[in-house]
């Protein structure tokens, strides 16, 4: 019945995220880009709209990302889904055994995801990549949200912009109480009641092209995770 509960809650939560409308800019941006559309993408009928939380509604390891790519999720309507940036993280989430499979590539690909679960600071697709300050907040009840419904054990935050999202998490909840933890690469940070947050960079192109961000760094934030939950 409680599992019954939280699927039902978060299958909720998913369906008022896509039907948000509070940040204009946003939603003109998102629309735009799904009519003018990539020419490698010309045949695609994009999403366009906010993009909902994804995975595991019992998800203990809770992956905290920017805001959906333009051409992936916000083409594609799955979070992380159909750009570079989410070959990398699935390939890794894959590896410490919290998906099914390495890639994801549409929302029918059979792509699953145990015991975790991806959200985002921002739902909809900024231009550049980067939200406003007021975009942000209009969009952080989604986030409160997300944290009261999941089982939050382990947090990844992927990059800077996430990280301050979820540090603002966990001193709201009480979970950390102390100055807040500078955004590196490998920071680890142990939490009230067991629970810790781990920081990566964000597999973008910007990192991962650079060697920035390199394949087995990204595995050993998620091993880590793994190490962590096993410990509970």
């Amino acid at each position: 019945m409680r599992k019954a509960r939280q699927v039902s809650q978060w299958s909720e939560l998913s369906r008022r995220i896509e039907a948000c409308r509070e940040c204009e800019r946003l939603v003109e941006w998102c629309q735009r880009v799904a009519q003018e559309k990539r020419a490698a993408y010309r045949e695609w009928e994009y999403w366009g709209r906010p993009v909902a939380n994804f995975g595991d509604p019992s998800g203990r390891l809770l992956v905290v990302g920017l805001a959906p790519g333009a051409h992936g999720a916000n083409r594609t309507g799955r979070m992380f889904t159909g750009d570079s940036s989410g070959l990398w993280l699935y390939r890794a989430l894959a590896k410490a055994g919290f998906a099914n499979q390495p890639h994801s590539e549409n929302r029918d690909d059979g792509l699953r995801l145990v015991d975790c679960a991806i959200t985002a600071a921002v739902h909809c697709a900024p231009p550049d990549n980067m939200p406003s300050r007021e975009e942000r907040m209009r969009c952080r009840m989604w986030l409160d949200e997300t944290f009261d419904l999941l089982p939050v054990k382990v947090i990844v935050a992927l990059g800077g912009l996430a990280w301050q999202e979820s540090v603002r998490q966990v001193r709201r909840r009480g979970w950390y109480s102390g100055r807040a933890p500078k955004f590196a690469h490998g920071a680890k940070v142990e939490l009230a009641d067991g629970r810790w947050m781990l920081a990566s960079y964000h597999p973008s192109r910007q990192n991962t092209h650079t060697r920035r961000l390199t394949e087995p760094m990204l595995d050993a934030v998620f091993a880590e995770a793994r190490a962590l939950l096993k410990k509970r």
